[in-house]
């Protein structure tokens, strides 16, 4: 049986948060002038670290607590002051949540039971969310006899199953191994392209956001300080905090001239906001580093920046080599450069190398 999506769930439905305030005790600000809008259809990622309110505008939007300040619009009608259970959300947290006394197919129908839907409409749209989350064949079990992957997409099914306008996803692979969380992670994506439905997804993992969202927004202190697509927000991070944030960053001395630093013998395009002309330090990725044994010709033959191998790390599908400046403004300062997992074998600590910059546009802060 395969899922068919309603027209109102594969158009999406508009989410509109618009200047969000959330004050806790002790003058705790969660959200500060919070503003996200979210597209018909369109699944975005907040990413942040503990604290910094992703959780608690997810909160606000599926109506579990109360804004101090702000609205909230979805589908174009003001639910600011509207309940949980009148905002028509799906929603799928860390916990699964699963009543444990009900089989798979009873938990799914739970929520349309509430919705006085009748028992043939019921085992209908419980067959079809089983089958879109490929558990159908798991269908009498109960949660104990279910891994906790299964679980989860039992607790997804559940929520689509009623329809919502707005499907909300709280860390909801937080509590799996990384094998299963990379597996599920893919499968709720494929499954929000497949039914349409707006989605938000809070998450800490980096990976999880770029690899699912149409645009991760990264938060800190109860703002936005980014929203973009991942490919953008990776490579063109808008402010130091995101550059740092999001992905491994060097942070390297150099001396900014004219839009370009100079740094490990070699010139790097800044990205607009960065520092002026003057020292500064220049955020570059691992990617952005070329590394060859001194004497090679690799890196430029003579040119780039000396160093010396601190440790050669075989991480899988790719490599780590870190170095420690001999030479330049930032002697002293230690390198992280991602190699081909072949190359590893090439490097080893106390070997003497040279660095150069492969010239991808990065963003320089203040070095003071």
């Amino acid at each position: 049986m395969t899922a068919t999506p309603s027209p109102a769930a594969s158009r999406g439905t508009e989410v509109r948060l618009t200047d969000l305030t959330r004050v806790y005790p002790g003058n705790v600000r969660a959200l500060d002038g919070f503003t996200l809008h979210i597209a018909p259809g369109e699944f975005v990622a907040l990413l942040g670290p503990s604290g910094c309110g992703k959780t608690t505008a997810l909160r606000l939007l599926a109506g579990l607590e109360d804004a101090d300040g702000g609205t909230i619009e979805v589908g174009g009608r003001d639910v600011t002051n509207v309940p949980t259970s009148k905002r028509d959300m799906g929603m799928v947290f860390q916990a699964y949540s699963l009543f444990p006394h009900m089989t798979a197919r009873q938990n799914v129908e739970f929520g349309l039971q509430l919705r006085k839907q009748d028992k043939a409409t019921r085992h209908g749209r419980a067959a079809d969310m089983l089958d879109l989350v490929g558990l159908s064949k798991q269908a009498d079990r109960y949660a104990h006899q279910m891994s906790g992957g299964q679980q989860q997409r039992v607790a997804l099914a559940r929520a689509l199953a009623i329809e919502p306008q707005v499907l909300l996803l709280d860390e909801p692979l937080s509590a799996l191994d990384a094998k299963v969380r990379s597996q599920l992670r893919d499968e709720i994506r494929r499954i929000q392209l497949e039914v349409g439905t707006t989605t938000l997804f809070v998450t800490h993992d980096q990976e999880e956001a770029l690899a699912v969202a149409d645009r991760v927004g990264v938060m800190n202190a109860g703002r936005l300080e980014q929203l973009a697509s991942p490919a953008q927000l990776y490579k063109n991070p808008a402010t130091p905090f995101v550059a740092d944030f999001v992905g491994l960053t060097n942070r390297l001395h150099c001396r900014v001239a004219g839009g370009v630093a100079q740094v490990l013998g070699g010139a790097v395009p800044l990205l607009a906001g960065s520092a002026g002309d003057g020292l500064a330090i220049v955020l570059v990725r691992p990617e952005g580093v070329t590394i060859a044994p001194v004497g090679s010709g690799g890196s430029g033959g003579s040119g780039g920046a000396a160093a010396t191998v601190v440790s050669a790390s075989f991480l899988g599908a790719s490599g780590k080599i870190v170095a420690r400046l001999e030479s330049s403004e930032g002697v002293g300062d230690l390198v992280s450069v991602q190699v081909d997992n072949t190359d590893v074998t090439a490097y080893a600590p106390g070997q003497r190398v040279l660095l150069a910059p492969r010239g991808d546009a990065a963003l320089a802060v203040s070095a003071t």
